[in-house]
This record gives C-alpha cells, sequence and structure tokens, in this order.
C-alpha cells in the first residue's frame, strides 16, 4: 500500500516512550509505523532527523469569542494561532454572546465552527437551563462549564448570567450532568468572599494591580479552598465527572489528591500562567495588567510543577483568552475594570519545550498532558491524542534544540500581543498536521478555514478515563 505521506527518522512520542519511527499517513489517519530503516513508499516524504514528533494537542479550553467578541478574536484567527502552536483539536468556552445555553445555539455555532475553524473541534455549553442538558449531549457537545465566578467591576469574561453562585443551584446543575456521564469543567470560587474582598479594596480606592495581586496571593487560597472541597464533596456524592479548571491553590492540591486517591471521577486542569508567568514579583510589576490579576510566589508554582509531574494535574489547558490591548491597558490603574485572561495558544507549547528542555518534565509526560490524557477525559481517545496505527494523523513535528524569542508581531491571535513577549524559549514548532494536511508547515500557516471537523466524544460505555 502506498501512503500519502511518510514522516521518517524523527523522535517519535508514544504512550510506550520516545522512539525512532517513520509515519505513514493515508486517508488522514496513521496506517502505519517502522523503525528507521524500514521506510514505506509514499507520495510525499517528509524527514524529520534531529526532531520530535509528538501527538497535536487537544485543546479542551479555548476562548475564540465569536460570536459576539470578535474584535477580541474570532475562530478563524484563533485556530491560525493554534496551528502555530501545535494544536490540532480545541474545544470552546459558553462566554460568547448569545451565550451557549441551547441546543440550537450550540448547533448554529457548531455550523460557524465548520465554515472557519483550521483544526478538528466541539464546544463546552454552560449546563445552566436544566431542561437542554440531555439534549446538548445528544447533539454532541464535549462536556460542559460552569463558572462559579461572576467578575466585579466588569460584566466580561465572567458574565452574570453564567455565575452559579449558589450550592443548592450547583447541586442541581451537576445532578442533571451527571446522568448524561460528559464531564462538568467548573471554575471554582467563592463569590462572596471575592466580592467582600474586592469591595473593601474598591472603597478605599485601592485598585491598583499591585493591589489585586497582593489580594490574590492572600486570599486566593481560600477563595478556591471553599469551593473545590465542596466540589469534590459533591462529587463523592452525586458521582458526576468533576474537571476542576485553574488550579494553583496549594491547599487545594490536597484536597484533590485526596479524592484522587479515593478513586473519585476527579481530574484536574492548570494553565500555562500558572507555570511560566504569575510566580515573580518583578514580572508582575513590568507586566502589570498583562500579566493576569493573580501571584502564584515561586513556592507553589514548584508545587504545580511536583503535581504536574506526579499526575495530580491531568491536564494543561490553553485557556488562550484574548482581550484587546485597550482593554488591558486600563488595569494600571484599575485592575478591577481591566479585562481578565490572555492570549496563550500559540505560546504553550514553546513554553513546554523549554520545560522539557530545562528538565522540569519529560517529552512522555507533556504529550500526556497536552494531548493523551484530555483525549481520553473528553471521550476523543484513541481517534485523538495518541500516535498509533488507526489514529488520526494529528501531528506536531518540533525541533527542540532551536531557540525563538516570543514577540508581539509574531503572534497570529487577533489581539496582536503576548504576555512572553521577549522570552527566549528553546523549542519551535516545525510542521502541524491535522488529519494528514499539513495546518503549518515550514513555521507558515498553510490550512484552510473550514478544514476543521467537528470531533463528538465517545459515550460513557465507550470512554477509557
Amino acid at each position: 500500500m502506498k501512503a500519502d505521506l511518510v514522516i521518517r527518522n524523527g523522535a517519535v512520542v508514544t504512550p510506550g516512550g520516545v522512539i525512532q519511527a517513520n509515519i505513514a499517513v493515508k486517508g488522514g489517519r496513521i496506517v502505519g509505523m517502522s523503525s528507521g530503516e524500514l521506510t514505506p513508499d509514499a507520495d510525499e516524504m517528509i524527514d524529520a532527523a534531529g526532531l520530535v514528533v509528538l501527538p497535536g494537542g487537544v485543546d479542551t479550553h479555548t476562548h475564540l469569542r465569536e460570536p459576539g467578541f470578535t474584535h477580541k478574536e474570532d475562530i478563524q484567527s484563533g485556530t491560525r494561532a493554534a496551528v502555530a502552536g501545535g494544536y490540532t483539536t480545541v474545544s470552546g468556552m459558553p462566554n460568547v454572546q448569545p451565550i451557549t445555553t441551547t441546543v440550537q445555539r450550540y448547533l448554529d455555532l457548531i455550523e460557524v465552527y465548520a465554515a472557519n475553524s483550521l483544526v478538528d473541534f466541539n464546544h463546552n455549553p454552560a449546563p445552566t437551563r436544566l431542561e437542554e442538558v440531555q439534549a446538548l449531549a445528544d447533539a454532541g457537545a464535549l462536556g460542559f462549564k460552569i463558572y462559579m465566578i461572576t467578575d466585579k467591576g466588569t460584566d466580561y469574561p465572567h458574565m452574570p448570567e453564567l455565575g452559579v453562585h449558589h450550592q443548592g443551584r450547583l447541586f442541581e446543575i451537576a445532578e442533571e450532568v451527571g446522568k448524561t456521564g460528559l464531564p462538568l469543567m467548573v471554575h471554582p470560587n467563592n463569590q462572596e468572599l471575592l466580592e467582600t474582598l474586592s469591595d473593601r479594596a474598591i472603597k478605599a480606592g485601592d485598585t491598583s494591580y499591585q493591589t489585586v495581586a497582593q489580594l490574590s496571593a492572600s486570599y486566593d487560597g481560600i477563595i478556591f479552598d471553599s469551593a473545590i472541597s465542596y466540589l469534590c464533596r459533591m462529587q463523592e456524592v452525586l458521582g458526576f465527572r468533576l474537571h476542576v479548571l485553574h488550579l494553583r491553590s496549594p491547599r487545594s492540591l490536597e484536597v484533590l489528591r485526596a479524592a484522587k486517591r479515593a478513586k473519585q471521577a476527579v481530574t484536574v486542569e492548570t494553565n500555562p500562567h500558572m507555570l511560566f508567568l504569575c510566580n515573580d514579583w518583578e514580572e508582575i510589576e513590568r507586566l502589570g495588567p498583562y500579566a493576569l490579576n493573580l501571584w502564584n510566589g515561586p513556592n507553589t508554582t514548584d508545587l504545580l510543577w511536583e503535581c504536574v509531574n506526579d499526575g495530580t494535574i491531568d491536564v494543561i489547558g490553553s485557556d488562550h483568552a484574548p482581550h484587546l490591548r485597550e482593554e488591558k491597558e486600563i488595569g494600571w490603574t484599575n485592575m478591577f475594570v481591566a479585562a481578565n485572561g490572555t492570549p496563550k495558544i500559540q505560546e504553550t507549547l514553546p513554553l513546554f519545550l523549554n520545560a522539557v528542555n530545562e528538565g522540569r518534565l519529560s517529552y512522555t509526560r507533556l504529550a500526556e498532558i497536552f494531548s493523551t490524557t484530555p483525549a481520553k477525559i473528553f471521550g476523543l481517545y484513541p481517534r485523538k491524542g495518541v500516535i498509533q496505527v488507526g489514529a488520526d494523523a494529528d501531528l506536531v513535528v518540533v525541533d527542540p534544540n532551536k531557540e525563538q524569542v516570543l514577540r508581539n508581531e509574531d503572534m497570529l491571535s487577533k489581539c496582536g500581543w503576548t504576555s512572553w513577549d521577549g522570552r527566549r524559549v528553546r523549542g519551535v514548532t516545525v510542521h502541524t498536521l491535522v488529519r494528514g494536511t499539513f495546518a503549518y508547515r515550514d513555521g507558515k500557516v498553510v490550512g484552510k478555514p473550514g478544514h476543521g471537523r467537528h470531533v463528538k466524544p465517545a459515550r460513557e460505555k465507550d470512554r477509557l478515563l
């Protein structure tokens, strides 16, 4: 059998480790893998000698801002940035306009993705209308997203209509989502405490980004810990699949470790800014609102890395959350009204490749958190998230030794900036293939809008995690 494409001589990251292998692709799938001296015949050969081949990234936490906020980002611009960052599957968030709470809105949005996305896609609606939850699951939703937070001082991105602050209401939602077998993604928060602390600072006229960061360092643990303790106890009672987002609190990590030891259906995400951005006060001072509104400190960052490697943290979600510069600039004087979030989908993989080079984690672990485990949690594995025969040929080829400087002018997100502007990293995306078709080749986007397909999750009986 003649293949469409063979990627040969690469260091291929598989579930069993890193091996020297050739990968044969036909009809969008991996049809063969062989050792370096056995090269299948193909229409096209790509020599990956000296390069590393990883499974394409699966990002289940992507804010593409369409519809409603396309001045910040849209599906086409966001997925252009995604392929430059090695992502081949993305799933959007419900805080768009109109908010994704009904099956009709979900299906309408899927059509927009289908016309514009360079990568395979899905979407995570909000389960705040209980009568719509089962229909959304039947329509193919990847999971559901709940916000236990509403912004203080602004109504976006944490929109009042999406905030679920009442524990009884959250209980009812978790109960209903549990019937579908899909994960419930939760942004944990104690809204009452957040509002008390925010109101105190605002009334005192102390709205600087430094104050907000210091409040975060002092009280973020309480705000997160109380929410996560309730979520884990509720999961134990109801049995739904809980996927906790934005992990950064040491006490919360201990609660989650205990839940995992008890074999609860709990999985955990953290984000690149928790590991690479919010751990240096000098960086907070220099970047201000561009460094978000939290400050981890180096001890917390070291603990997060420990949890990445020991499996307490299951996945890295990019939490790509772009805003225009003018929506961030106001944060230099009033952080409470600045837009919360930063673009990250193009930068995440280079930052982690650099971390591999620094000895923070292995290529095998990177593949797990970047691709394999999110695919398993959300029912896309083994079609996605793995390099093996029969899987979709979603591949990212990287040069592990080439250095680059992350720069605003190179960012493909519509917002046009990065919090890591000027950061030197070792590790560069060379090619990204979505189902065997080049979406990013030799450092340039070559994929076409509309190539992406709607990927639906396996239902409960077929899940692997």
